[in-house]
């Protein structure tokens, strides 16, 4: 399998500069450091110890922030190497400030650009973050002698079958791991079943997470938002912007000022969804703070990325998308970590141990229906929130926990790597 993997992997390196001008034309790589993919650094590495972290995307990075911050205060280390695959998460990494910290684009996980990266790096300690496996890389750590580490793993039941076709092949990998800290116990049992030998459930980094910085909401739109009755809908996928709003039809009838704020998933779909929800004979206000938000909007919708703290900020009651349909759901660490109550369909697999928490503590509710969404809903615009400060205290309370665990775990490794 392996063999068949460096040659899948070899074709992908023969096609890269076809893929990259297409990225390069949708604005997806930064055309001053794409070259980084190809072992062409633009940073340089210090004298003394690095101790590398690895994760996909933004999701990733941002939760071991609060890690790195800490680690950067050992003074044994001296460089953190953060590698990522997309521009996006490249910008996450820029705004940090710490000067031990750099940020380098992951290579094309080809046999000789991976020794390459690691022959110019020379991590004391890796770490791959989530369900980052990268076989040529993970193989030459092992040859190099390279403590590795899963950090915040996780593996679903979808990616855990996709695995058992080459059982082998994964049990290889797998066992290559020194330690792997999970972020939940299904993950815990499938690594265990694909052939890693150490693992501890020590629970979400995200939880941990640290805010990002929030856009201000421009003032006649706040003075807007407001003024009325808010709930939001956020992540939204097809068909579940039609289901908010049919709710915002019914939910009307009581709350007469009732405003519904809809953050899509993808913003590509913005022509669809607002034709859709015209065709309700609701009124729709595309977000744009130079325009004037007539009075009688019904659907406040956000046609851009990177505004939905700002809206969680304002708005307590929030829907998370992708779980009335079977998407397996979005994180809502963030919506919770803003005080907002949540409301999810039943299809969240993706973070099903997340949600059983903040189920448990009254955070987030299930929907079982579209008359179930209506009246936890309307429950929920009819009374006061207090809750916020309650919400934010739990969820804070939870993430040091499980970032002091981390960090304990990851100590016993840096005394003998640093």
């Amino acid at each position: 399998m392996l063999i068949i993997y460096r040659l899948l992997s070899s074709l992908i390196l023969i096609l890269s500069p076809i893929i990259l001008i297409f990225r390069l034309l949708n604005k997806k790589e930064d055309i001053k450091r794409f070259k980084e993919k190809f072992c062409f650094f633009s940073e340089k590495k210090n004298q003394g110890k690095l101790i590398w972290f690895h994760g996909a995307s933004v999701g990733e990075l941002q939760s071991i922030i609060p890690l790195v911050e800490k680690l950067s205060q050992n003074k044994k280390i001296k460089q953190i190497l953060i590698t990522s695959n997309t521009l996006s998460s490249s910008k996450i990494i820029s705004k940090l400030k710490l000067k031990k910290v750099i940020h380098q684009f992951f290579p094309i996980d080809v046999n000789f650009l991976s020794k390459k990266f690691l022959d110019y790096w020379s991590p004391s300690i890796a770490f791959f973050i989530d369900s980052e496996i990268w076989p040529n890389m993970l193989i030459n750590l092992k040859k190099n002698k390279t403590p590795v580490l899963l950090l915040n793993g996780r593996i679903t039941k979808k990616t855990f079958k996709r695995w058992l076709i080459f059982p082998n092949f994964a049990n290889s990998l797998f066992q290559k791991f020194n330690l792997c800290l999970t972020s939940n116990n299904e993950t815990k049992r499938y690594l265990s079943k694909l052939g890693a030998k150490k693992i501890k459930y020590i629970g979400n980094l995200k939880y941990s997470q640290s805010e990002q910085k929030i856009d201000v909401i421009k003032k006649n739109t706040l003075m807007f938002i407001k003024s009325r009755k808010v709930w939001c809908a956020s992540s939204t996928h097809h068909n579940e912007e039609m289901i908010c709003g049919l709710i915002h039809q019914k939910l009307k009838i009581k709350h007469k000022n009732l405003l519904t704020i809809i953050i899509p998933r993808h913003v590509n779909r913005i022509e669809n969804i607002r034709r859709e929800l015209t065709n309700l004979n609701l009124k729709v206000h595309l977000d744009d703070p130079l325009s004037t938000i007539d009075k009688k909007t019904d659907i406040y919708l956000v046609n851009s990325y990177g505004k939905t703290k700002s809206f969680y900020n304002v708005c307590k009651n929030v829907f998370l998308g992708g779980s009335i349909i079977n998407h397996g759901g979005q994180n809502p660490l963030e919506a919770a970590r803003f005080g907002c109550n949540i409301l999810h369909g039943k299809n969240v697999s993706n973070f099903r141990e997340i949600y059983e928490f903040l189920n448990k503590n009254k955070i987030s509710n299930l929907i079982k229906s579209n008359n179930n969404f209506e009246d936890k809903l309307g429950r929920l615009l009819s009374k006061k929130n207090d809750s916020a400060k309650s919400i934010k205290y739990k969820i804070n309370f939870i993430g040091k926990k499980i970032l002091t665990n981390t960090k304990k775990e990851i100590d016993l490794f840096l005394k003998n790597a640093v």
